[in-house]
């Protein structure tokens, strides 16, 4: 509040302190500087800077600025006519009293067979136009000073509020991810544990890792790659307990992409899918194929897994749309997502995220 306090008697300053400088100029350009030029300035700059800053707390007030434009316009100059009216008879009297008048104001005032009330008003009307000009531009900047901060506080808090809704959309999807991932697993131990308690106890023992990095990793919107991929070896790892020999997983990892930040279970998210919607249907099991690189600008990470795509995917499931969502929510359209068949037998699920800046060459 002291701030714009301040900044608010700077400009007006600045203001009417360049309204003296001007008159000044043209009075010296014109050699108009009389005696009485100066004295006449300072009555004028005085009145108009308290006269101002009275109209000021009539707008704060009236609450002008917070009524719609129509409104506002009229308010405006009704208030500028009238404060400009009443400046100039403040004026008028002051010049009066001390003698401060120019000889066309003092032949105005004493014109003959006109009673001197009459005259004493022609003025007042006649400066109180001068006032109006000046008022009116006092007001056309406040206006625009108010109108552009209202409209910039309105993009922060639209953005605010964007942001807002941005965060609380990946947390709803969050909370949709560990669910996902955790009845997957529990079915998966519960396959082992008549066939061999033995493996199911080891599962447990794998399921709590993968939760207790899953649960450290929910409160961040980016991990190490790295990190991420200990989730998968864990989670793949839990799968070939129930898959077997069904089950073949390769690794291609690009040791320079460990230290890259990805979200959070998105690796995870398709290689789940890849076990459901692949491996899970093969009577003879098949291959899971993890691959990270760099691909110019991007860091590449692909999961291909035996299957077939049997048409579209982008609606099947919760993972696909999980991963476009959280992709668009983080990315917007600078990373890409894309699922295809690659050969008849194997399918590739992609993912396109831009290098993060400070791992650029």
């Amino acid at each position: 509040m002291e701030k714009k306090w301040v900044r608010y008697w700077i400009f007006q300053s600045i203001g009417w302190g360049s309204f003296a400088l001007i008159n000044t100029f043209f009075a010296f350009s014109f050699d108009k500087l009389t005696p009485n030029f100066f004295w006449r300035l300072g009555v004028f700059f005085v009145i108009g800077i308290i006269l101002s800053h009275i109209m000021r707390e009539i707008i704060t007030r009236l609450g002008i600025l917070q009524k719609n434009l129509n409104k506002q316009v009229f308010q405006f100059l009704i208030l500028t006519f009238c404060l400009a009216l009443v400046a100039s008879f403040i004026a008028v009297e002051v010049l009066i009293r001390f003698d401060l008048l120019r000889s066309d104001e003092q032949q105005l005032l004493g014109r003959v067979g006109v009673s001197f009330l009459i005259n004493k008003l022609l003025l007042i009307l006649s400066s109180a136009f001068s006032y109006f000009i000046l008022f009116f531009i006092w007001n056309l900047i406040y206006f625009m000073y108010h109108y552009v901060s209202k409209s910039r506080k309105q993009q922060l808090d639209t953005l605010r509020l964007e942001s807002l809704v941005k965060e609380l959309e990946l947390q709803t999807i969050k909370a949709h991810i560990n669910p996902h991932f955790i009845f997957n697993s529990l079915n998966s131990i519960r396959a082992l544990v008549d066939e061999n308690p033995q493996r199911a106890r080891k599962a447990v023992t794998e399921l709590s890792n993968i939760l207790r990095s899953s649960m450290q990793v929910e409160k961040v919107e980016m991990v190490p790659f790295e990190e991420e991929l200990y989730i998968v070896k864990d989670y793949l790892a839990l799968e070939n307990m129930r898959f077997e020999d069904r089950l073949k997983i390769e690794y291609e990892i690009d040791e320079d992409t460990l230290d890259q930040p990805v979200p959070p279970m998105m690796l995870q998210t398709l290689v789940e899918n890849a076990i459901k919607h692949g491996i899970s249907k093969q009577i003879n099991g098949g291959i899971v194929k993890i691959i990270s690189d760099f691909k110019g600008d991007y860091h590449e990470m692909a999961v291909q897994n035996t299957g077939s795509l049997n048409g579209s995917v982008n609606d099947e499931g919760f993972g696909i749309p999980s991963t476009t969502n959280r992709l668009s929510l983080l990315y917007g359209d600078k990373a890409r997502f894309e699922i295809k068949q690659i050969n008849p037998s194997l399918v590739e699920a992609k993912l396109l995220i831009p290098v993060a800046a400070e791992f650029r060459s």
